[in-house]
């Protein structure tokens, strides 16, 4: 496991971790953690906690993390 943190994929700023919200998965039901990352050019990102190996997604509602 890997303790680095990621590179915003918009700017290439450093990104620092911003907690975990649970969500619904719609892929298989169930319900996970996502976990929120922003840089310091107020980027917002999350991926499924449980899943390592995807990508950041862009989170489609930054207004709610604010």
């Amino acid at each position: 496991m890997t303790t680095e943190a990621p590179v915003c994929p918009e700017c290439g700023r450093p990104m620092r971790s911003g907690g975990s919200v649970l969500s619904g998965r719609q892929d298989d039901g169930r319900r996970a953690c996502r976990s929120l990352w922003r840089c310091a050019g107020r980027h917002l990102w999350w991926k499924w906690a449980d899943r390592p190996e995807e990508p950041l997604e862009a989170c489609p509602l930054p207004e709610l993390f604010r």
